[in-house]
């Protein structure tokens, strides 16, 4: 064989270190596979999808052909086909989910709103319980470090978020929310990591929530309906996540969770997009589970059940212990037995289901609103009651509520004698600085902590009065979100008009009149902001800031530092009460609040600049090289940065760095002609995390 030796030599294969070594990689190997344990455990995925009707779910009868990948995902499990959210918002709702609990025990109303450490918690249970866990969320409204979601990371491996508002010229895709496709692909890859014993992730897609823009070609196949093009985009991303799952030997052993948070209103009952009613449109939700092993097969269970029902679900079906303050009930045993029946009896329709919003009372002043749903009978508690027969009147048309004041009396009474027996006590509602209200607007929500006391023996407003006044304050914020500053304002100007009561509108008028430089017309509303939510801090930043600009800056000291006084721990709050200190010559009340600014965020940039500058200009070089020498790091196009830098090179007698820095400045400057400066009072649209 002219000496050459074969390409395999089975001799040397056969050998038994050879053997050993073979061996062991195969165990190595085996040993490394995400797959199934000898735990017994099955790995459980938890995936929510914001802001789905369940009238764009095949498995619910749409003939729309939006979800073929989650139409077949139902056929293998089991579908609920009247589940309800408690709550038509993303952050309340995903606490339910995620505690079994309902909102008036976890008390996490609005987005901001912390969740307390001593409220029972699935990936906590599951983590206790020898999972792996991971979250990946698919907008800012979750992520616990932009402090839109304090507390979901409680029991989290890992928690993969890492949002902000929107820097000059960057789309929303890359701060505020995250397409499915990034959110699964990170997902993906998390899986791909070697582990051992089960797993639990959860995976959260927002693209439904508007505004609506779908990536092609959903895009343009949905031009004319960009809900749907989000919807079918969606499943296609939920598709992928399943064939990730197979094709890793994952899917036979995995428990799937699908549902959605809440749904959407398109003018139903007047209202436009969610958070105001509690209507089928915006809390009737999807809910389906695939079971692990041995599929059901296309089960539909026709019972009312509660989002508030899935943690303790899961928690059955992985073996893990059930907290008793978890209030939802586990659906396993349903899922789970008579198999082969395909549905349960009408009968089983009787539960009763509970749900709230406190948006239109936190964000408006307006009546808080309750439902339950019970019997045949969907019963609705506010000012003006409304009751329906659902045998009848599927799309609550016809209100009974006056001709039926017997049944509406008993349904008000389980209501209210439901509410106290799972209800306890609140810690109070999170405050916003004026960095979280940004975050706020730019996802299409106001603050929820500026809502008026209404004068004394008033009447508490119904939302239904008052629901043209919502929808015209949401296409606002988006107005503002798209820079529409022309079409945002008037429509503020006429909320204020009528419905002066709306404490919210004169400060969103205010910050439109500052973000087009128009100060002193800020003024008068940001005036009134502060007048009716004098707790506010994002009222009082916005009036202290328009008050600087006209260049009082006396008047905008107390503004200030009411901010500071009501969100101590902002960064940017800290920054720009010093900014104004500086201004009226106070360098040692400025300095303290820089150094303040920086402990919170070491990373700011303004505050490096200007608190380095102090130091310079105090003949400090030492002190102040550190803190330029990271403003350039940071924004190395800066040429104030790079001036300021080579001042204290000079200072230092490091000629030939100051005339390095100095002339990249002066290079810098001539490049930027006529752009903005590095002002250290200067916003484009509100304050942004630095």
């Amino acid at each position: 064989m002219n000496g050459m030796k074969p390409v395999l030599d089975s001799t040397r294969l056969m050998r038994p270190h050879y053997v050993s070594s073979v061996f062991l990689a195969i165990l190595i190997f085996v040993a490394v596979l995400p797959s199934a344990h000898a735990s017994g455990h099955p790995n459980v995925v938890l995936i929510t999808l914001d802001t789905t009707r369940t009238d764009r779910m095949g498995f619910l009868g749409s003939k729309r052909g939006l979800t073929p990948n989650l139409d077949t995902l139902a056929s293998q499990g089991v579908v609920f086909t009247r589940a309800y959210s408690q709550v038509p918002l993303t952050s309340p709702s995903h606490a339910t989910v995620l505690t079994g609990t309902y909102p008036q025990f976890h008390h996490v109303g609005a987005m901001g709103d912390a969740l307390a450490e001593d409220i029972p918690y699935l990936p906590d249970q599951l983590k206790r319980g020898g999972y792996k866990t991971a979250a990946f969320v698919g907008a800012l409204v979750l992520d616990p470090e932009a402090r839109a979601a304090p507390g979901f990371e409680r029991g989290f491996d890992t928690y993969d978020a890492g949002f902000h508002a929107p820097a000059d010229g960057e789309d929303r895709y890359h701060s505020l929310e995250r397409r499915a496709g990034d959110v699964v692909s990170h997902a993906v890859r998390w899986l791909n990591r070697p582990r051992q014993g089960p797993f639990f992730v959860w995976i959260h897609l927002y693209d439904p929530h508007d505004p609506y823009d779908p990536p092609e070609p959903f895009k343009t196949k949905y031009k004319s309906a960009p809900y749907d093009g989000e919807i079918a985009y969606t499943d296609a991303m939920v598709g992928k996540l399943i064939s990730a799952l197979q094709s890793r030997g994952l899917y036979r052993n995995t428990l799937i969770a699908v549902m959605a948070d809440h749904g959407e209103a398109f003018g139903e009952h007047g209202e436009q997009r969610h958070g105001i009613f509690l209507y089928d449109e915006t809390v009737h939700v999807p809910l389906l589970f695939k079971l692990p092993v041995d599929p059901v097969g296309g089960k539909r269970l026709e019972r009312r059940v509660g989002l508030v029902d899935v943690a303790p679900t899961i928690l059955k079906e992985a073996g893990v212990a059930i907290p008793p303050r978890m209030q939802g009930s586990s659906l396993a045993e349903e899922m789970t037995t008579s198999a082969k029946k395909k549905s349960s009896p009408p009968a089983d329709a009787a539960q009763s289901v509970y749900s709230e919003t406190d948006y239109g009372y936190r964000s408006f002043g307006w009546s808080r609103v309750r439902a339950w749903r019970t019997s045949k009978y969907f019963y609705v508690q506010s000012p003006k009651r409304e009751l329906y027969d659902e045998t009848e009147d599927q799309k609550a048309e016809q209100n009974l509520a006056g001709s039926a004041p017997a049944v509406a009396d008993t349904l008000d009474t389980q209501l209210n004698q439901f509410h106290e027996k799972t209800s306890s006590a609140a810690t109070g509602q999170a405050k916003h600085d004026a960095v979280a209200v940004a975050n706020l607007r730019a996802l299409g929500y106001l603050a929820s902590d500026n809502s008026p006391a209404l004068p004394a023996g008033a009447p508490a407003i119904d939302p239904k009065d008052k629901i043209e006044i919502a929808n015209l304050m949401h296409q606002a914020l988006v107005n503002k979100e798209e820079e529409h500053y022309d079409e945002a304002i008037p429509r503020l100007q006429r909320i204020i008009q009528d419905a002066p009561e709306v404490s919210t509108a004169y400060l969103e008028l205010g910050h439109a009149f500052v973000h087009e430089k128009k100060f002193s017309e800020a003024i008068p509303p940001l005036q009134k902001a502060v007048e009716k939510m004098p707790d506010s801090g994002a009222a009082h930043y916005e009036l202290g800031f328009a008050m600087a600009n006209t260049g009082d800056w006396q008047g905008a000291l107390p503004q200030l530092e009411a901010a500071v006084a009501s969100a101590p721990d902002s960064a940017e709050m800290h920054f720009y009460l010093g900014a104004v200190y500086e201004q009226l010559q106070d360098t040692s009340k400025a300095t303290k609040e820089y150094r303040e600014t920086l402990n919170l965020n070491p990373d700011h940039f303004k505050a490096n600049l200007m608190l380095g500058r102090l130091y310079g200009m105090r003949r400090n070089p030492a002190a102040a090289l550190p803190l330029l020498e990271r403003a350039v790091k940071l924004q190395p196009n800066s040429p104030d940065a790079h001036n300021f830098l080579g001042n204290v090179y000079s200072d230092l007698g490091d000629m030939e760095k100051a005339r390095n820095e100095r002339m990249k400045g002066a290079i810098l400057k001539a490049q930027q002609k006529g752009q903005p400066g590095d002002s250290p009072i200067t916003i484009e649209s509100g304050p942004q995390a630095q």
